[in-house]
């Protein structure tokens, strides 16, 4: 029989032949060699083998025939070792050095204890501070993670306890039960494309503790709960689902019942359900529990309704079928009286279609305008709209996992201490489980992203380019937003930040990794990213470098400056390796260098070889730690980023930082009052009475009620509206072409009440969505207006006006970007902040959009961005000055119609026009002038401006003058 175990676990591995037995000769059946805990108590047969099982420990175990080396600890189950431990005190050595002993002195050739996969599944490394584990030892190669339980949200353990700071090794983790688990449903052997084992999972601490914790507060407490958990990048979030998903799936409560149905788990992670098929065969050797629903599955109903009504224990969705997951588990809640759970993971993923507009009553304006120009959204947002079900128990409890909550998650998913009472400044909402960002910099796992970051600042200074301004008096904020976005797409704005990245990342980020590193440009609009894309390649193609760059946005851009054809992300014309692979695989290419994106990929991409960041866009808050979090994965030799940032200050990345990297708090719980005041304030609006609301909301509960009936409940109500809008509108635009401005004035005032009560409404039905689900509020006045006003702000179609800021004018004269240095921003330390609650919905009032002249706001914008502009940042001197000299050559002209726009580029007759006209320019221009002629790569630089943004190519070309 040892034979035949020894020949098993050569060919099979230890963690199977525990799990699954061997077969003998004259046996019938399997002879199991462990008996692992049920879900449930109720087969006695059972639990007396499970009881049956024998735990060991033995000392300063020998265990070679070549030497006498001995290990401190090795621990058997039924005789066969499943661990070893080597054991060092603080007072004269550290877990380093026991580290070492495994390294150096414990080599695993020829050692069946030793052996990977097929001898003892794990090894520690334990001092009186410390645990560090593998499971393979490589000698010097060998990896040892930490296994600690965390020291007030940082690296190591506790020391405010009686004993040893480890003692929960042997205390909790290899307590007879606990431990029995660890081997029987938490280890999973990962295995290669031909089936052999490559890895073995054993968990980290925080997932042990977490998933326990989980379980045994559902039990306790049986289904429709709801748990945030806030684990940070680097934490191990796909495997931390699958152990989630797995046990909930299996779960009995105290009278051995099943708890859930099935287990529905939201993400967009392609290696989600991989990985849940792959741990759940290791556990039972049973396929076919997982069923995958996404929207290339056909009718998501029908296949969500066959995957429930047959029983799949795991149904995993993405967001975009997540809502037909949520009404078919409701349906069977309702209907059946099933339990179900919810695991939402925080990846994210392009977001449209029917979810868009439910989503739109938990996002903020900001989000919304992303989502419109191609953004993400994550499923803790879809999960917030699709509760509509609101503060009533639905039978289905809810695990969000993110690493970086909003206030509205804290306050959907967050637990109070005492959950018995209303939230309050000392019961406030709060996660329920933390890994944090700290802790997993500290241990290793995530890199700290801040220690090389270099912020920019722009300067510029804008003209009329020798034109009369129009008088016209403009929105000053919209006429700000246009200016800056004039000035972020004007090609030399483009072309000296594409050179800045470009050489930056050929010297700094580019050599790591053993050149193998990558990088991000974050922009801030998909036009942006499409003519970043251009001027990017135009210049590495320019210089000789041999690099290829990729660009990711959503949807469609038609330029109106390029040459009418609407450009995606798949256009050969942007991304021409891509050759019909997704971008992911694409950006995997040892040539593909630099990624830019526009509202894509700044969330849930993990690519480790990521080393630069380059950020031309506003990152607030949230989003900072988001986007910035792209680069800290971790990857053997990366011990380094850069992020160089053209538009952020370092002080408001830092606040953003230090908001998630410990617990994140909330500052306040969102005080429920603001619903009856909103409601207040519409009520006394006079634009509809009490019999109205009445009207609507019997018809709207009326099961048997039409369409019709619907409509002719509203449309009284709509029709007066519209028609005081209409008449508003008309009197204002009658008075405007009387100039009689008092008369415009009043009009328009009655034109903004009527808006600002549409944008009252809305806010009133987004703030009762959320809050709803929070408290139930009792009141069937309030629930009455939500009804109604959901049913009345789709017929108030009221358009909206658009002014638009004329900038046909404006010329763009000096330009610097300086470098701020290189800052190693410290986000340990310091006062942290704390997450906003909800306030002053509904609060606004009629204002008048403030204006002024456009000369005037040009004029307030270069002095804002003005800065230590001097001669030398003249784009006058080569656009005007230089170019102009050049337009007179007659050789130049012959030439540029003669040749392509390299041989042009490449001719001597070209520099020689250069240095002549930069004499010509010496008396008005001396400062540039003179740098120019003491310097050929002042000269070489002038010209690229010129054959760029200045197109000096395209203008002799177009000359046709003899």
């Amino acid at each position: 029989m040892s034979d035949r175990i020894r020949k098993s676990l050569q060919d099979r591995g230890t963690l199977d032949v525990l799990r699954y037995g061997v077969e003998l000769i004259g046996v019938k059946g399997l002879v199991s060699l462990a008996q692992f805990a049920p879900a449930s108590g109720m087969n006695p047969d059972i639990v007396a083998r499970y009881q049956a099982n024998r735990l060991r420990v033995m000392r300063q175990v020998r265990y070679s025939k070549a030497n006498e080396n001995c290990i401190d600890l090795v621990l058997f189950l039924n005789g066969l070792p499943v661990a070893t431990a080597e054991l060092k005190t603080n007072f004269t050595q550290t877990v380093g050095d026991a580290i070492d002993q495994y390294k150096f002195d414990r080599a695993p050739k020829g050692e069946p204890l030793l052996s990977f996969a097929t001898g003892a599944l794990v090894h520690f490394a334990v001092s009186n501070r410390d645990v560090m584990m593998t499971t393979k030892l490589e000698g010097g190669a060998t990896r040892f993670l930490p296994f600690n339980r965390g020291n007030n949200g940082g690296a190591g353990n506790p020391t405010d306890g009686t004993g040893h700071p480890t003692a929960y090794l042997w205390q909790e983790i290899w307590q007879r039960d606990s431990w029995l688990e660890i081997l029987g449903r938490y280890m999973i052997a990962k295995r290669d494309k031909k089936k052999q084992i490559s890895g073995i999972i054993f968990p980290r601490y925080h997932q042990l503790d977490g998933t326990r914790r989980l379980r045994a507060q559902i039990r306790a407490e049986g289904a429709g709960g709801r748990f945030l958990i806030q684990h940070s990048a680097g934490s191990g979030k796909t495997n931390s689902i699958a152990w989630t998903a797995h046990f909930l799936a299996d779960l009995h409560d105290g009278a051995d019942a099943k708890i859930f149905s099935s287990v529905i788990v939201v993400s967009d992670r392609n290696v989600i359900d991989a990985q849940l098929q792959e741990a759940l065969f290791e556990f039972e050797r049973t396929k076919g529990v997982v069923a995958t629903v996404t929207s290339d599955s056909g009718s998501k109903s029908a296949a969500l309704a066959d995957a429930l009504d047959s029983g799949k224990k795991i149904i995993v969705c993405t967001m975009q079928t997540f809502p037909f997951a949520l009404e078919a588990v409701r349906e069977r809640a309702a209907t059946d009286g099933k339990k179900f759970a919810v695991i939402a993971d925080e990846a994210h993923s392009s977001q449209a279609g029917e979810t868009a507009a439910k989503l739109k009553a938990v996002l903020t304006p900001e989000e919304i305008e992303e989502i419109t120009d191609g953004g993400e959204i994550s499923s803790e947002d879809l999960l917030a709209a699709q509760m509509a079900a609101r503060a009533a128990k639905d039978g289905v409890t809810y695990v969000a996992f993110t690493a970086t909550p909003k206030t509205k998650t804290m306050e959907l998913f967050g637990r109070r201490p005492n959950t018995d009472m209303a939230a309050s400044e000392t019961n406030k909402p709060a996660p329920f489980h933390v890994y944090s960002m700290r802790q997993a910099i500290e241990e290793g796992f995530i890199l700290d992203v801040l220690k090389n970051y270099t912020p920019y600042k722009l300067a510029f200074k804008l003209a009329n380019g020798g034109e009369e301004w129009d008088e016209r008096e403009v929105e000053k904020s919209a006429a700000m937003k246009g200016i800056m976005r004039w000035v972020r797409l004007h090609p030399y704005n483009i072309a000296q930040k594409v050179q800045i990245v470009v050489e930056h990342f050929r010297e700094n980020v580019g050599p790591l990794l053993g050149g193998k590193a990558k990088a991000m440009v974050v922009l801030a609009s998909r036009i942006e990213a499409v003519r970043w894309q251009l001027a990017i390649d135009s210049y590495i193609k320019s210089q000789g470098y041999r690099m290829a760059t990729l660009v990711a946005f959503s949807g469609d851009v038609n330029d109106p400056e390029g040459d009418g054809e609407p450009l995606t992300e798949t256009s050969s014309k942007l991304n021409p390796t891509l050759k019909g692979r997704d971008i992911r695989e694409a950006f995997t290419d040892e040539d593909a260098k630099i990624l830019l994106v526009a509202n894509k990929f700044q969330t849930g991409f993990d690519q480790p070889l990521l080393c630069g960041m380059y950020v031309d866009r506003r990152l607030a808050g949230i989003q900072a730690v988001q986007t910035l979090s792209r680069l800290n994965r971790a990857h053997p030799g990366k011990d380094t980023t850069y992020v160089l940032d053209f538009v952020n200050s370092s002080d408001e990345v830092l606040e953003a930082f230090r908001t998630y990297y410990d617990t994140a708090e909330i500052a306040a719980a969102t005080d429920p009052n603001l619903i009856f005041d909103l409601r207040a304030k519409l009520d006394a609006s006079g634009h509809y009475d009490n019999h109205e609301v009445e009207r609507l909301v019997r018809v709207e509960l009326d099961p048997q009620a039409t369409q019709g009936r619907l409509i002719a409940a509203l449309e009284p109500v709509a029709q007066r509206l519209l028609i005081q809008y209409k008449e508003a509108f008309a009197r204002r635009q009658a008075a405007q072409a009387q100039k009689d401005q008092k008369a415009a004035d009043e009009a328009k005032d009655e034109v903004n009440v009527l808006i600002l009560f549409k944008s009252d409404m809305q806010s009133f039905v987004s703030l009762y969505t959320f809050l709803s689900q929070i408290f139930d509020y009792g009141s069937s006045d309030v629930e009455k207006r939500f009804l109604f006003y959901k049913r009345l702000i789709p017929l108030l179609e009221f358009g909206r006006e658009r002014e638009g800021v004329d900038l046909s004018v404006v010329k763009l004269t000096h330009h610097t970007l300086k470098d701020l240095g290189k800052r190693n921003i410290s986000v340990a330390g310091g006062d942290k902040p704390q997450l906003a609650p909800i306030t002053g919905v509904g609060t606004g009032g009629i204002q008048d959009k403030q204006k002024a002249l456009l000369a005037e706001i040009i004029a307030k914008v270069n002095d804002l961005f003005e800065g230590d502009l001097t001669d030398d940042d003249q784009l006058i001197y080569v656009n005007n000055v230089i170019k102009g000299k050049l337009l007179e050559s007659e050789t130049l002209r012959v030439q540029a119609q003669n040749n392509s726009k390299a041989q042009f580029a490449a001719s001597p007759a070209l520099a020689n026009e250069i240095m002549n006209a930069i004499m010509d320019a010496l008396t008005a221009h001396e400062t540039m002038s003179t740098q120019a002629l003491n310097s050929p790569q002042v000269r070489e630089g002038l010209k690229d401006i010129l054959l760029g943004p200045g197109q000096l190519y395209e203008a002799l070309r177009n000359d046709t003058t003899v």
